[in-house]
């Protein structure tokens, strides 16, 4: 009898650790080795090379994150930007066309915005809670389907069960961004999207000391994308590989005390038009949140000078809780046209909540207010 899996907060501890133990180390060591000893590999891909993230830092992880994601194969990436690119190209080429969510990251959108249409690349960006409006951007050269869980940084939750439905109805590879969520609060693949993908600098790290990415799906799809990012060199360091190993050892307990302390802060999350939809689909919402105040973008600098606790600086998904104006930080690289057509004020301010004790986030947060 096949004994049942176990739960997520026990495979991010014992998932993919090497069996026998190196030398009966507890905790895997750094295998700080640029190469590794001929032993009759067949491909060039099997060889043991950095380049090829297939040190024994990196095999681990890619067990560790198969198993908590529920894919069959994974793969880290030099980051965050690095997972999604190569993603991309490994199922897009020239005259082949994409169907992006309108509101995604600042990296992501300049990416499809200035770099795709130089590779022969054609993108359409669509309405993420409007499935209608999909099809008719359809063309025989449609390839793959690419959205956020929650967007960044609207948190605005498209159809997600639609958007596998629409993959699947017209042959498309679906990939998804989940990492606003984790695979904690949502898991994609199980719903019935191809990749998932994350910035592991954020919330799978948790402790903002490295920039990582990883992209988790089937063996065949993972494959493709292997071969791509062997040729186009973004590979993790050993030492990257040993610090995100740790910290995805303490994520459910983490994204626990995240998603405590941003409700805490954020009751209003109860009147969000998408909060049914992230009620039936999300174990919880993460530890973002947005919002403007009156006054705009002069009330919002104020705001952040005045807190003690927050620090003002770009990224979310660590220990401590950031603060920042999107506009002049993940979004810094839209136009003055493109970022309000995307619904981000230069107002617009984004909380990174992290795992501080929600009183004292409150409290600072009241005295910060009061000084406006």
């Amino acid at each position: 009898m096949t004994p049942p899996p176990h739960h997520l907060q026990t495979q991010l501890i014992h998932a993919g650790e090497p069996q026998p133990r190196p030398a009966g180390a507890l905790v895997l060591p750094v295998y700080q080795s640029a190469t590794f000893e001929y032993q009759g590999q067949r491909s060039y891909d099997q060889l043991r090379y950095i380049r090829l993230n297939n040190t024994p830092n990196h095999q681990a992880l890619h067990l560790k994150l198969a198993a908590i994601s529920g894919a069959e194969a994974a793969l880290v990436t030099a980051s965050g930007m690095g997972a999604i690119t190569t993603t991309l190209l490994s199922f897009l080429g020239a005259g082949d066309h994409l169907l992006a969510q309108d509101c995604l990251y600042g990296g992501t959108l300049s990416f499809l915005n200035e770099e795709a249409g130089a590779l022969g690349i054609e993108v359409d960006f669509i309405r993420g809670n409007d499935p209608a409006s999909w099809a008719p951007l359809l063309r025989p050269t449609t390839r793959l389907i690419y959205v956020e869980t929650m967007t960044n940084p609207l948190l605005e939750v498209p159809e997600l069960e639609a958007v596998v439905g629409f993959a699947r109805r017209w042959g498309l590879v679906s990939a998804i961004d989940n990492t606003f969520a984790s695979p904690v609060n949502f898991r994609p693949l199980e719903l019935g999207f191809d990749l998932e993908l994350h910035s592991a600098t954020k919330y799978l790290n948790g402790h903002s000391d490295i920039v990582a990415g990883c992209v988790m799906g089937r063996s065949a799809h993972l494959a493709q994308i292997t071969r791509r990012l062997n040729h186009l060199g973004g590979s993790l360091d050993p030492h990257a590989c040993f610090l995100l190993h740790r910290g995805l050892k303490t994520l459910a307990l983490r994204m626990r005390q995240h998603d405590e302390n941003a409700l805490a802060l954020a009751r209003f999350l109860e009147g969000h038009p998408q909060h049914q939809r992230a009620k039936r689909l999300f174990s919880g919402c993460g530890g973002v949140l947005s919002f403007e105040l009156q006054g705009g973008t002069a009330a919002a600098d104020r705001l952040i000078a005045a807190l003690e606790l927050p620090v003002s600086a770009p990224s979310l998904g660590g220990v401590e809780t950031l603060i920042t104006r999107p506009a002049t930080t993940s979004h810094a690289g839209l136009t003055l046209q493109q970022r309000p057509a995307l619904g981000i004020s230069e107002g617009l301010v984004r909380v990174a909540v992290g795992i501080e004790a929600a009183q004292d986030l409150c409290a600072d947060f009241a005295q910060a207010l009061d000084q406006l």
